[in-house]
This record gives C-alpha cells, structure tokens and sequence, in this order.
C-alpha cells in the first residue's frame, strides 16, 4: 500500500485542519528539491507551478538554504522601529531596477503589500474608490479581498466602500471585436470607464491590477493596454498600482512585466518570487508619493514590516537571478515550453487556448472549439491524472472558473524536464479522452468519471 494512504494523516488531517479552499491533493509530501517535491513513496513529482507559483529558483537552492542559515545565525526578526543591514540593501537593489519607484516597504505577503499600496493611494489622494479586473486576485485581507473579483465575495458582507470592477480584457472570448474579430479592447476599455465614471461619486483613488490576471484564467492585457489605462487614471487624479506577485522578477522574460510595455506604475508591489518560497513582498513607490503619505501620517506597523531574515533571502534571490541569467532562461525555455503547448492544441481539440508570456503560461481546457465553452470537469480531470503520473499542474478548482491551467515552472528548470512536463501532460490528456469515450460519460465536479 502507498505510504500516501495512511490512514492516520488523513484522519488527523480531516480533524484538526480548517478546510481554506478546494480538495487537498492525495499526497503526502515530505521533500523537495530542484523542479520536484517527493512523496511519502519518495515518487517524483515535477513541480510545475512552482508551490503556489512562487518558488522561482526550485525547492531548496543552496544559495537560499545558504542565506536563511546565515541569517538566522545572526538576526531574524526586530522591532518594527529597527533596521537592519538587508533590509536597506534589498531596498537600495530593488529601487535601482525599477527607475522612478525609489521608495520601497518591505513586508510578509501579497495581500498585506496590497493592502498597503491601496491604502497608501486613498491617503494620497485623499479619496476612497479602488477600482479593479473582474478576474482579479489580490489577496483575502481587508481592501484586497474587496479589489478581487474572481472568487470569494459571497457570504461575507459588504466589500469596502468605492469597490468598482471593469471587465478583464480577454482576447479568447472578446466582448468588443475588430472587423477581423480581434479583441478591440480600446473600445472595451473607454466603455469600462464610461460605467465607472457614471457610478463614482467623484472619489476614484487607485486602479489596482495584474499585467497577467492569473487565478482568473491567465488573461494578458495586450500591448498598449497598459498604456491606455495610465492615462484612464492620469484624466482622473488616480493612482496606477501594478500587482506582479506572479509575473515580477523575470518571470515573464523581463524583469517585471510591466517593462514590455514601458509604462511605470505609480505603485508596485511584489511578493512570492521575491521570496523564492519564503514569506516576502515588497511595495515600490514614487519619492513624491511617500513624501505626501509621510507628511499625512501613513501608517502600516505589521509584526514582520521590515524583519531581517526574508530580506536576506530577496537579497539572495536577485543574486541568482542575475548571476545565472534567469530572465533570458525564462524567454528561451518559455519559447520552448508555449511551442511544445501549441503542438498539443493542434493535436487535441479540448485545447482551446495557449497564452501568457515567459515561464508564466495558460492553457484553457474546452468543451468544442466550435462553442470555446470552458471544460472545468475534463480539465480537473487531466489535472488528476497527471498527478498520477508525476506532474503537478495547478488548475483553478475554485467553483466558476473555468478549465485553465496556470503553468509556471521555476526559472532553474531544464529543458529535459520541460520534455517531460509536455509528455505528462499529453499522456494525461490521451487517456482522460480515453476514458470519457469509455464511460460514455461525463465527469463529477472534481474530475472523476461519472457513467452514464
């Protein structure tokens, strides 16, 4: 029997845990190492999302196990009022490769880092309405959770006051099109506004977004959009906050994503890549901006603002991505892995879309290609089976949306095990085809086969 199954864990599991989300996958995971976690059988599992999309060097780089041991040999943690030499360092290397946002918050995660940038843009402004993506996720605390549009807004309560949503350019189901029927987006963006416009009480503070809006389904807004809505927010008195928790430290073949398109935000935040893993986000900002938070009395105090440990680790981070040329490894082996995910949607039609930029990849899961109608059932389903045989990709099990695959494998990957990634998954996909044909059926809701 596999160690997987003891009955013991899952027992403890199912009585002590409160369940946050979707089903626990069926594994006990002991180790990680590189491109892999291990099981309790010690079976290899290709580590395709790198944890929860944020462990850009692999598990375990030696170069971060070097800098948490050292650095938790000397100072870890300090009283939020302390500084500390990492802390000024990361802070003067983070300033340096984003010119103009000189001014940076070191905090733990990316809600909290949202948090603040948000309520940094209402002091700043001195207004109070956020608006965001209607597939957006920018975290579950507070002001965040009421800027995220693409799951857990029911049952709660009411959302922060001044909460607007436009909706997420998507060019794979176009709600404006172009003769050739290309997203016209231009057209969707000055419509988006104009119902905001009409609904704002004259208090439009900030539009928070993501350059690539991933838990919503990997939707990229195209070149110039970015561009477009800076200048939506300059007509307004708003401030631009890019969230590039996913897409931020040469994920995407730049160093942050927002660069493709040479438009600077006012207000950047980071997290989970600058910390490899560890709990570390950042906020980046304008010298003018702080000045005016600073002079109106900005105040976010956290337990961990600033702590040493976690600095020393975003220190140790940018040192590998640089030293080992990660951002041109994420252009050429994304290049390799979207090429090798193409030739899977031309082989089978329940691929409907491949999309994204980098090692920062979506790939949507359909009914027909005819109807582009979202298959969250065969696609939870492939996701199982490829679990089975050694791959973890991380399909969005939240109810509503939809069969995409949010692919993001660390930066250190190889391209034999992205050969192997593509083999996993199109196995996977041949034999859940397979045996829907078989069952003559459908699947449950979490992707198992239910005959008709």
């Amino acid at each position: 029997m596999s160690k997987n199954n003891e009955p013991a864990f899952w027992a403890s599991a199912e009585r002590h845990l409160i369940r946050y989300g979707g089903a626990f996958d069926p594994v006990i995971v002991e180790r990680a190492a590189g491109s892999f976690v291990y099981d309790a059988d010690d079976k290899p599992i290709l580590d395709f999302t790198s944890g929860q999309m944020s462990a850009l060097l692999g598990h375990s780089h030696p170069r971060i196990v070097s800098a948490v041991r050292q650095q938790v040999g000397k100072v870890a943690h300090l009283f939020s009022g302390m500084l500390s030499r990492p802390v000024v360092e990361l802070a003067s290397r983070l300033s340096a490769l984003t010119p103009g946002l000189e001014k940076v918050l070191l905090l733990s995660t990316g809600a909290e880092s949202n948090e603040a940038a948000i309520r940094m843009a209402k002091l700043v402004t001195g207004k109070h309405e956020i608006v965001a993506f209607s597939k957006s996720w920018h975290g579950m605390t507070g002001a965040a959770a009421s800027a995220t549009y693409s799951a857990g807004r029911k049952g709660y309560g009411p959302a922060t006051v001044g909460s607007f949503a436009i909706p997420a350019p998507n060019s794979f189901r176009p709600r404006f099109s172009n003769a050739d029927g290309s997203l016209d987006w231009r057209t969707e963006l000055d419509d988006a506004f104009a119902l905001v416009d009409n609904q704002s009480t004259g208090n439009l503070a900030a539009f928070i977004a993501e350059p690539i809006l991933s838990s919503g389904g990997m939707l990229e807004l195209p070149e110039g959009y970015l561009a477009a809505l800076k200048q939506k927010c300059r007509e307004r008195g708003m401030l631009l906050i890019l969230d590039e928790a996913q897409t931020g430290v040469g994920r995407t073949g730049d160093m942050f994503a927002f660069q493709r398109d040479g438009v600077v935000p006012d207000i950047l935040t980071l997290s989970k890549t600058i910390g490899a893993g560890l709990p570390l986000s950042a906020v980046l900002t304008t010298p003018e901006i702080e000045a005016i938070a600073h002079e109106r009395g900005f105040l976010f105090y956290t337990t961990h603002v600033s702590d040493p440990l976690p600095a020393a680790v975003g220190l140790a981070v940018l040192d590998v991505v640089e030293e080992e040329g990660l951002i041109a490894r994420a252009r050429h082996l994304g290049e390799k892995l979207s090429g090798g995910l193409r030739q899977l949607k031309q082989r089978y039609e329940c691929v409907g879309d491949v999309r994204g930029r980098g090692l920062f990849l979506g790939v949507e899961i359909v009914k027909d290609r005819q109807s582009g109608a979202s298959d969250h059932e065969l696609g939870a389903g492939i996701a199982a089976e490829a679990l089975k045989r050694g791959l973890n990709m991380n399909i969005v099990k939240l109810p509503g949306m939809g069969g995409v695959f949010r692919i993001a494998p660390p930066l250190t990957i190889s391209e034999e095990e992205i050969d192997l990634g593509l083999k996993i998954i199109s196995d996977s996909i041949e034999s859940e085809l397979a045996a829907v044909r078989r069952a003559g059926g459908s699947r449950t809701s979490d992707g198992a086969r239910d005959s008709k």
